[in-house]
């Protein structure tokens, strides 16, 4: 009993703490904004300083707007929709996101890899946070023309389908504008360059800008 009077006392000196300083702490927890990108080497700043990527460039961005918005870059190089799958609840947990930038896929296209795994995977990710009731911002990607019209067009439709089904806004394509330009892209014509990333900001931009 002692104990429950002593923490209660704490939690009391808290909250008048909080009222005598001006401060509702339930208004900002209310009114903050975390975004988190869940992508691969195209949003993980690869071959280019971190701070002149086009994550970077949208949380100065935001931050411009607000300084309760955070962006958290949960990018990794080289990741496939399967190991996102396998790390997003991780990433939920570690950084408490309000809204989830997914830019995945391209690494499954460009092994050739099955476009109905990969659909399932993206899904997965979805619905793990719709059930945390996060709001899904989804990124497509398209394969060149090398790769056959019938992968290629399978591989567009992921998309496509996953966003109608699932009522999401879609970035149809990351690389809009400038992905048949070489001047955009690093020597392995596969990463976009530093002065690619404002165009890329510019692409997320029109849809992320609804949805805060």
């Amino acid at each position: 009993m002692k104990n429950l009077l002593f923490l209660l006392s704490i939690s009391l000196g808290v909250v008048l703490s909080s009222s005598s300083t001006g401060t509702d702490t339930t208004a900002l927890l209310k009114t903050a904004t975390t975004v988190m990108v869940f992508g691969d080497s195209l949003s993980s700043s690869y071959g280019i300083p971190s701070e002149a990527g086009w994550v970077n460039l949208l949380k100065k961005r935001l931050q411009i707007q607000s300084s309760s918005y955070q962006v958290i870059n949960a990018s990794v190089s080289g990741e496939t929709t399967l190991g996102g799958r396998n790390n997003i609840e991780q990433a939920l947990k570690n950084h408490r996101p309000n809204i989830v930038i997914i830019e995945l896929g391209a690494n499954d296209g460009l092994r050739g890899l099955s476009t109905k795994s990969a659909y399932e995977n993206l899904e997965s990710i979805i619905k793990v946070c719709q059930r945390n009731q996060i709001t899904v911002l989804l990124v497509g990607m398209r394969l060149p023309p090398n790769y056959g019209i019938t992968y290629t067009k399978q591989f567009q439709d992921i998309y496509l389908q996953l966003a109608k089904y699932h009522r999401l806004r879609l970035v149809p394509f990351l690389l809009e504008n400038f992905g048949d330009k070489p001047e955009y892209f690093q020597e392995d014509g596969l990463h976009p360059n530093t002065q690619a990333q404002e165009k890329i900001l510019e692409n997320v931009w029109k849809e992320l800008h609804l949805l805060i």
